[in-house]
């Protein structure tokens, strides 16, 4: 995949600013580049920090909030992750180059389920993902993803890339033990806080990891 200077640039300033630390998660966000992901009438804006609009009342989320949800999920290789909301398939394909590297022995890498409700783009994401050459490591599915992906459940990390009212019961219930959930939570719009769950055997721990702004969460645990 090609990556243009400025790109790297973007990426060289969320490293100085201290958002990006982790080599792995700087390594994948240097090597997935949002250009591949935008439509094409707005893909000259792909290196800008800033969310960008693709459809359907649905925005890709700008490089630092994608840094800020990576880190703090704490990725390694041959974790299974579920995304609730795909969007244009790009945040699940930086999480898929930590999970499941193409230099790792296939035995030993990890995988992303990530859930789309609007069909639409659960296609646009699945072209986008195949282009991209991550269609073995990222599965999309069309589904509601509040109540989570029970089919390939437990998980040992759960991401939410929209904003609910509360914390969804079946995905704290589809979490495996000594697991992560990041959901941004709250009913303002594009105003809402960003949680960081962790679950020790049956416990759970939330963290409040700052203020964040994401389109509603849709679905039987949206909002309403």
């Amino acid at each position: 995949m090609t990556v243009k200077p400025e790109w790297n640039q973007l990426i060289q300033n969320l490293i100085n600013e201290g958002i990006l630390h982790s080599p792995n998660v700087i390594k994948a966000m240097q090597h997935v580049s949002r250009e591949h992901y935008l439509p094409e009438r707005i893909r000259g804006h792909y290196a800008i920090d800033t969310p960008l609009p693709i459809g359907y009342g649905q925005t890709i989320s700008a490089p630092h909030m994608v840094a800020i949800m990576n880190e703090a999920l704490q990725l390694e290789v041959g974790l299974k992750v579920l995304e609730i909301g795909t969007g244009s398939g790009w945040h699940a394909s930086t999480i898929a180059e930590i999970i499941a590297p193409l230099d790792s022995p296939k035995e030993t890498c990890g995988h992303i389920y990530t859930t789309e409700i609007i069909k639409e783009l659960a296609d646009y994401a699945r072209e986008n993902i195949n282009k991209t050459d991550y269609s073995q490591r990222v599965t999309v599915i069309h589904t509601d993803g509040s109540q989570g992906y029970q089919p390939e459940a437990p998980y040992d990390r759960i991401l939410v890339t929209a904003a609910a009212p509360n914390i969804p019961q079946p995905l704290t219930d589809q979490l495996k033990p000594n697991s992560i959930l990041i959901i941004p939570v709250g009913t303002t719009i594009y105003y809402q806080t960003l949680i960081r769950v962790t679950k020790k055997d049956t416990k759970l721990t939330k963290e409040d990891l700052g203020s964040v702004a994401f389109v509603p969460l849709t679905g039987k645990h949206g909002q309403q």
